[in-house]
């Protein structure tokens, strides 16, 4: 039996949704852990494309039961809407979810505040999403936050709703901010969302405990990635959930005792999205080459993601802090055509080269990233089946990657459909997936 945790290795985007769809096989449950709908992950099967929030990816794989878990927090709204979709296209929905009781709740004051703290004057804009995510963990965090528990309980929700719409209302007032809206439609809408969504929520924490007893496999998907973790990530300039291996844990209820391996996903060069350091950023032609390229505009809000170069010190850095068994390294054909690939194998600070990684903006900001360039294919690996059908040159390309990071390659994607995807024979991930 093997309970794995499949995230993010860099700053997310890396295409972590194809490969829990694509490993979901093997397993029986699913299970999301943090975040919430800022984080889409897109799946091809065919030539349909789905775009999940908040719904784990597993749930494309008929039979998967898929669990939304405490560590998330959930816009109603936005999860009926995705319910709505994957019904429309014959997803049994109702008999594949499962909501944790003690996740937290969106509401539409949430992205108010969101908004009105980024454009604060004097505040150093993250450049959010600005659906809530941050004030529903900060509510979490100060324990003023309404629960799924409590959304579904009628003798509690209102008084709980009116006490959190008056703090919200007094914070407005303080900063000039219009806080007209009906907010009284806006409970009863809630109650309407808790009805619908009220057979789906349960103990996922005792649901997933009982699930391993049976001798179930569970996969636990990560959303973001290791480099926005709240902790360990690039802060400020961060989500505010905690994204690496750890809060799985945490955020599905879990012990760690029954984590049996941990699988981290890569892009075969680097994206981030919004504001903060970005050391091997390819600016200008090169790194709008590869956004054309690799389509890197986001899945959820469509924004251009900046690009650049693998980075070395950054995998050494979430390697430590995940404990990666296995990389699974994806868009490998989007640098097809490049003649020449560099990567960065160390960071230059204050003239001494380092692999360690900065934990202030204003040590990131001193980085001269140090590069090996790398010889290009300039041929198509769309298509190869196995690591040796690759070009030599991109097998070179990814054994380099394998011997600077420390961590075996042992998944490849060459491509966004499923069946483009190479698994490397006789690796630690063939055997956690076996």
């Amino acid at each position: 039996m093997s309970n794995i945790i499949v995230l993010g290795a860099q700053w997310g985007d890396e295409g972590k949704g194809k490969m829990v769809d694509l490993f979901s096989e093997k397993f029986d449950v699913v299970a999301r852990y943090q975040g919430g709908h800022n984080a889409g992950h897109t799946v091809y099967i065919g030539k349909t494309k789905y775009v999940l929030k908040l719904i784990p990816s597993g749930i494309l794989r008929p039979g998967v039961q898929a669990v939304i878990g405490n560590g998330v927090v959930i816009d109603p709204g936005a999860l009926l809407s995705e319910m709505a979709t994957l019904e429309g296209v014959g997803i049994a929905v109702d008999e594949q979810l499962r909501i944790s009781n003690r996740a937290h709740v969106i509401f539409p004051f949430h992205p108010l505040m969101e908004k009105m703290s980024e454009a604060r004057e004097g505040r150093t804009a993250i450049g959010t999403t600005s659906r809530g995510i941050g004030p529903a963990y900060e509510d979490k965090i100060a324990r003023r936050g309404i629960r799924m528990a409590d959304l579904v309980d009628a003798d509690s929700f209102e008084e709980m709703f009116e006490a959190l719409l008056a703090d919200k209302a007094t914070i407005a007032k303080a900063f000039h901010i219009s806080f007209d809206q009906d907010w009284g439609a806006v409970r009863k809408q809630y109650q309407e969302y808790a009805t619908r969504l009220h057979p789906l929520i349960c103990d996922t924490s005792a649901f997933l405990g009982e699930s391993m007893k049976a001798g179930k496999r569970i996969l636990f998907e990560g959303a973001q990635g290791t480099m926005l973790d709240i902790d360990h990530g690039t802060y400020p300039f961060v989500t505010s959930s905690s994204a690496s291996a750890g809060g799985a844990c945490t955020g599905a209820g879990v012990p760690p005792t029954k984590i049996n391996g941990v699988i981290g996903v890569s892009k075969a060069y680097i994206t981030r999205v919004g504001g903060g350091p970005f050391p091997t950023e390819a600016l200008r032609e090169e790194g709008e080459r590869i956004r054309k390229a690799g389509n890197e505009f986001g899945a959820v809000t469509g924004r251009p993601r900046r690009c650049g170069w693998f980075d070395v010190p950054l995998l050494h850095f979430t390697t430590t802090v995940n404990g990666f068994d296995s990389l699974v390294i994806t868009k490998l054909d989007v640098l097809d055509m490049l003649a020449e690939i560099p990567v960065c194998i160390g960071y230059k600070i204050d003239g001494k080269v380092t692999n360690e990684m900065p934990a202030t903006n204003r040590g990131m900001e001193k980085i001269e990233p140090v590069y090996k360039v790398m010889s290009g294919w300039h041929c198509s690996t769309k298509g190869a089946a196995t690591f040796d059908a690759l070009p030599e040159k991109a097998k070179t390309y990814l054994d380099f990657l394998e011997s600077q990071t420390g961590v075996e390659v042992g998944c490849v994607s060459n491509g966004p459909e499923r069946t483009e995807t190479i698994i490397r024979k006789g690796s630690k991930l063939e055997k956690l997936l076996s």
